[in-house]
């Protein structure tokens, strides 16, 4: 597969037309963006046309890109307000800006110990460790239930976790394409991993004593 060269290079090629350089970068991130646009959207073909419309958009602005950012990142930006917008009409999404960070523990209480307990505040029992998309170990079922669980966080804690753990996308990246504070972006992480550990220990349980 060829390397994708560095931003100014990239960007010299596009500017001028470059037409391989174009398909080597729409080959290249195609895939990711359509499954961040599919986090906001209510069907594969709405995120699809939102990935259409984002390479669009970079053709038609690619000359008053002023380098602020990496060129991934403000891609991915413009893809993520067109992903927005279009979830907002589909009635899938609700505007960011509406909503603070979810109130309530991230963990049940009762998973710690209380006050008459031996070691107050610890962990009763330590929870599984979190899965990587390399781990050998998450089989074909367990895999689906982790899918079923990301499909189901509340949009902003889906969006960071594809971002995170599925692209593999640096937080100050996540940061700049959401527009987002690093505390924040750690709290919607963090909310996701829990909710998702949670499902896959209760599919672990219940495969033990079925």
């Amino acid at each position: 597969m060829e390397e994708l060269p560095g931003d100014e290079e990239l960007l010299r090629r596009l500017r001028a037309g470059d037409e391989a350089a174009f398909v080597l970068v729409l080959d290249r991130w195609s895939p990711g963006m359509l499954r961040l646009a599919r986090s906001f959207v209510s069907t594969s073909d709405s995120a699809a046309e939102c990935v259409q419309d984002t390479w669009l958009a970079v053709l038609e602005g690619i000359n008053r890109f002023e380098g602020r950012s990496a060129l991934r990142t403000w891609i991915y930006r413009i893809l993520v307000n067109t992903a927005k917008r279009r979830g907002v009409r589909e009635g899938r999404s609700v505007p960011w800006s509406s909503v603070g960070p979810e109130d309530g523990p991230t963990v049940d209480p009762d998973r710690f110990m209380g006050p008459g307990e031996p070691y107050p505040g610890h962990w009763r029992e330590f929870p599984a460790p979190w899965p990587t998309p390399e781990d050998a170990t998450l089989a074909g079922e367990a895999r689906a239930v982790v899918a079923a669980a990301v499909a189901d966080l509340p949009e902003r804690q889906r969006v960071v976790l594809t971002l995170r753990d599925v692209q593999g996308y640096a937080a100050e990246e996540v940061c700049s394409i959401l527009d987002i504070t690093p505390t924040y972006q750690r709290v919607l992480l963090h909310r996701a991993r829990a909710a998702v550990r949670a499902r896959l220990e209760d599919y672990h349980g219940k495969a033990v004593t079925a």
